[in-house]
Formats: C-alpha cells, structure tokens, sequence
C-alpha cells in the first residue's frame, strides 16, 4: 500500500508511572495519545487531539498525575478502550496510511507492547520518523537530547503541559517542522 504523504500524525503517549519499579501487580499502560498532524509541505501543525486511555492493569498514581497533571476521575470519565483508541487513529487520521513520528522509540515500543499484550491490531504504518535520532543527526550533536532541551535549542517555548501527550505532540510537531523545512514553523 502507498503511503499518504501530505501529512505526518506526530504522537506523544503518557502512560502510568510510579517513581520506582511499578507495584507487583501492574504494568506501565497507555492512559494518553497525544496527537498533532503536520501538513508536510507547508509545516503548518493542523490538528491536536487528546485521547485519554483507561488503563486495564494499573491504576493512574498520585506521581503520575503530579508528572502528567492527568487524574484518576478525568481519565475514567473521559477516557475509552485502548483498541477503541487504536480505531480511532486508523479511522479519523488514516494512521496505517500516514507516516507517523514520536520523540524516541518508546512511544513506538511502548504500542507495539501493548498491541500484543491485549490482542490489538497495531494501528501505525511501518514509516515511523524518530524525531530524537533526527534532531540529533541534523544538529551533529554528539548524542541524543530531550525533548524540553531541542526546544531550547531552537529558541522554542514549551507550549502546553510538558509530559501532557496532547501539548508534547504539539511541540515534537514544532520541532519536526523546522528540521523537515528548515524553517521556523508557524503558529
């Protein structure tokens, strides 16, 4: 299948987290999928969703929220099953036929575990964009950055929530831009 290649739908995913190993009987599970598609040929960020995610084997901790500024109630109340999650992406954003990006592999690691946990059809094409390799390699820079310091390097605010997937998707989408146009992005 050809690959749509006007846009790019770049995902940031929060998960659940404690500040140690997580507690015996739960796992770190997708509760957000933070998304921005990125027009390609004119760098332009047109979209941002939020799709909260309610976990099946964890519980969202008082670190996660602190860290994510996502709760419990909100993501009980707002959230859907992660394969409801994964129809959407292919559904209304096209994401088998669409390249796609994150910041790191452990988005993209992170899905395909989950996928395979819970029997899930993995909803991304096999064209992922490693926005942290490339930054890294278009800036010659001798090892890989975060996310927050790209941003600095660029002379970017964080917009947004940072380690918020809706408001990350929307800077790593900045910073895809620049490094695709190599040209600031506009807002």
């Amino acid at each position: 299948m050809a690959r749509k290649l006007d846009q790019i739908l770049v995902v940031d995913v929060e998960a659940t987290c404690w500040p140690g190993a997580p507690p015996d009987d739960q796992e770190s599970e997708i509760i957000e999928i933070g998304l921005c598609v990125l027009e390609v040929a004119s760098g332009e960020r047109l979209d941002r969703r939020s799709i909260l995610v309610k976990p099946e084997r964890s519980k969202i901790s008082e670190f996660c929220t602190q860290l994510t500024s996502l709760t419990p109630k909100q993501v009980k109340k707002h959230g859907v099953s992660f394969e409801r999650a994964c129809a959407i992406l292919e559904t209304e954003y096209l994401s088998k036929k669409r390249v796609w990006a994150s910041y790191g592999d452990y988005d993209r690691t992170l899905f395909e575990r989950q996928c395979k946990a819970r029997d899930v059809h993995y909803p991304f094409s096999s064209g992922h964009i490693n926005v942290k390799n490339l930054f890294g390699i278009m800036h010659a820079l001798p090892y890989e950055v975060g996310m927050a310091r790209a941003m600095q390097m660029c002379g970017f605010d964080l917009e947004g929530h940072h380690h918020r997937g809706v408001d990350d998707a929307w800077n790593i989408a900045m910073l895809l831009s620049k490094l695709i146009l190599n040209r600031p992005v506009t807002a």
